[in-house]
């Protein structure tokens, strides 16, 4: 890695320790119960809103009540979201004619957007309107990042609560998410975005006259060459949620890769920071609303070893190139006259050192964000990103979901701990009783085994299997990145693989809604039922969870349960194919 690869590290690092408290500041606040910033701003709007739909904002649920309003709002989500796709050819805001989706691919996508997964099976901008964009996708952005949001601030409650039948009140959870926090930040990001060249417009495909004008008098068969088009739409205001809401799905297939969507280095820079900065805020709220900042700060420390090691490890294999280029002869190091390491699949504006950092964040962070296709990173870079999706929400994870899913794996640390020490664990001076940990269990379990389910059915269906475009080692990976990626709501995909069949269509939508909704209702489970314990007072015996020891415990948790869940796997694809090289 150069020196200014480890610069850029570096300050991507710096402002994420320097934002992060303020962020995670402002979100206490907002979700505290008390006055925040902004209310005299906010208050307004949101009694508005709480009026027009009915909602008690001084009601709070129970728990079962919390997970059903989650669940019903979702369901009529995925709905409205099918139906726009479905009747996209008759919908206003379509200037280049875009026909309705088929009713598989249309299934597909409203789970998608609408569990912050974001997987796209298709291409976006020569198959969907400017309509269904904003309308459908757009607000799905807003609203997925909203509730993964509320539920992380619910837990925070069940955990910090005794004696307490209620965790909050979903529908006020999920405004003050949207008008406080995911909308002013956004407004200010698509603005920056416009200022450095991203489009924002309403326009259809336009055709322009080529840089080389001799072009448009080209013969061809007898005919004028076509001028070449340029597509328009609302881009650089998807392009903030986007990153900002850990979504993912970007307007262009080639997502941030794209020149419309990330035209500089300082775009796809600010796309990193965008897409972890609620993240890595989140733990500084949860210090603050437990009453105990060092929490927090164990919490921190955690999600960035855990996103700070493998943007190193995938930025250091793609900045040295492929080792048989390498055999051959060929000079991949970074110079003045060539960028060097790895270009395949990546645009020169971002070179091997930018997409690789970028590909690394998206998938630490649950975003699926690429600035270049992840299909052509080196074996051990390829096989780290995709470690990064299977490692699931544990560090930092996407909005709201990375601080429930790490929680959920500190309740299994304390655990463990408990279970060597010889007494009944414990978390902020809650006892941890068995209901406890069978909910743990199934979140950290679930999704592993729907995983692995799917991606072995799949390598034996030679139907499934002949979509992928390469054999061996790097087509295995492919399958079980597309599984990884829709089980652990993250949305990016090694796309030498076609997933637009029957077969590839159903099973990763049930992928994608199990991977969400069904390890919500645990999370929540356990919230309620944290709440409505009274703490005890620590002993000789209790097992410190505010310290830097269990921030290590927690850090090889994660590690060797994701190691003893995946190896076998990555074994037979990412690993296998670097030791083939």
């Amino acid at each position: 890695m150069s020196a200014p690869t480890w610069a850029q590290f570096a300050l991507l690092a710096g402002l994420v320790l320097l934002l992060a408290p303020v962020m995670g500041r402002y979100m206490a606040a907002v979700f505290g119960g008390g006055h925040a910033p902004g209310d005299r701003v906010f208050l307004p709007l949101e009694r508005v809103i709480y009026r027009l739909v009915g909602i008690d904002q001084d009601r709070e649920q129970r728990w079962t009540r919390y997970a059903g309003s989650l669940l019903v709002f979702s369901f009529v989500s995925i709905v409205v979201l099918y139906a726009i796709q479905r009747l996209q050819g008759s919908l206003p805001f379509n200037p280049d004619h875009r026909a309705a989706l088929n009713p598989f691919m249309s299934l597909n996508n409203a789970a998608s957007f609408t569990t912050n997964t974001d997987w796209q099976s298709y291409v976006p901008e020569s198959t969907v309107s400017i309509f269904t964009q904003t309308v459908g996708i757009v607000f799905q952005n807003f609203m997925s990042a909203a509730t993964g949001l509320a539920v992380a601030v619910a837990l925070i409650r069940g955990l910090a609560r005794r004696k307490a039948d209620t965790i909050g009140n979903f529908w006020v959870d999920i405004t003050r998410a949207v008008t406080r926090i995911l909308l002013p930040i956004s407004f200010v990001l698509a603005i920056f975005f416009m200022s450095q060249g991203v489009i924002q417009n309403f326009h259809s495909q336009r055709s322009v006259a080529p840089v080389d004008r001799s072009l448009v008098a080209a013969k061809t068969d007898g005919q004028a060459a076509a001028k070449p088009t340029v597509p328009g739409g609302p881009v650089a205001s998807q392009e903030a949620i986007k990153e900002l809401g850990s979504n993912g799905g970007g307007y262009f297939n080639a997502n941030s890769a794209h020149p419309f969507e990330s035209p500089t280095g300082l775009t796809n820079f600010v796309q990193m920071l965008a897409a972890a900065i609620i993240a890595f805020g989140l733990p500084f709220t949860f210090g603050r609303l437990v009453g105990s900042r060092r929490q927090g700060y164990v919490l921190f420390g955690v999600m960035l070893v855990l996103w700070a090691v493998p943007m190193v490890g995938t930025t250091y294999f793609e900045t040295h190139g492929n080792p048989r280029l390498t055999a051959a002869g060929a000079d991949q190091k970074a110079r003045a006259t060539q960028g060097g390491g790895n270009l395949e699949g990546k645009e020169v504006r971002s070179g091997a050192a930018g997409a690789a950092m970028h590909g690394s964040d998206a998938t630490s962070t649950s975003t699926g964000s690429v600035a270049g296709s992840h299909d052509s990173f080196t074996p051990l870079g390829g096989g780290i990103v995709m470690t990064n999706i299977l490692t699931g929400e544990y560090g930092p994870g996407g909005v709201g979901s990375g601080l429930y899913g790490l929680l959920v794996m500190a309740l299994v640390a304390v655990f463990i701990a408990g279970l060597m020490v010889g007494r009944t664990p414990g978390y902020l001076g809650k006892k941890i009783r068995a209901p406890d940990v069978k909910l743990a269990t199934i979140y950290v379990l679930f999704v592993p085994f729907v995983v692995l389910t799917f991606a072995g059915i799949t390598v034996l269906l030679s139907t499934a299997t002949s979509a992928v475009a390469n054999t061996g080692a790097h087509g295995f990976s492919e399958m079980l990145y597309s599984y990884a990626s829709a089980g652990n709501n993250n949305g990016s995909a090694f796309p030498g693989i076609t997933v637009t069949s029957h077969w590839y269509e159903i099973t990763l939508t049930v992928a994608i809604l199990m991977g969400r909704f069904l390890l919500i209702v645990p999370v929540l489970a356990i919230a309620g039922g944290s709440a409505r314990k009274q703490p005890a007072p620590p002993t000789a015996g209790t097992f410190p969870t505010d310290g830097v020891l269990f921030g290590v415990l927690l850090v090889f948790v994660v590690v060797i349960v994701v190691s003893l869940t995946y190896l076998p796997a990555l074994a037979l694809g990412p690993i296998v194919e670097h030791l083939s090289l």
